[in-house]
């Protein structure tokens, strides 16, 4: 799943589209390297999100087409 895809719905950033500038603007790295939106998740992964001065940093336990508000929070684990 690509990685902009996975932020939406794993709803760490509310709409698709915010989560592609984030990707753009280089506030978002997996496995510390800056990473493109079309880059595909795998479970395993370390994903660093940057928002303003906060930094979240999770890591990917499953990689699911469609999530519920239950399953999305399943999908990540913070690190």
């Amino acid at each position: 799943m690509r990685l902009d895809k996975y932020l939406k719905v794993s709803r760490l950033i509310k709409r698709r589209s915010v989560a592609n500038d984030a990707c753009d603007s280089a506030r978002v790295t997996v496995n510390g390297r800056e990473a493109k939106a079309s880059y595909q998740v795998k479970p395993g992964d370390v994903i660093e999100i940057i928002f303003g001065s906060r930094r979240l940093c999770v890591e990917v336990t499953a990689v699911t087409e469609n999530a519920g508000k239950t399953e999305a929070a399943a999908m990540y684990r913070e690190v």
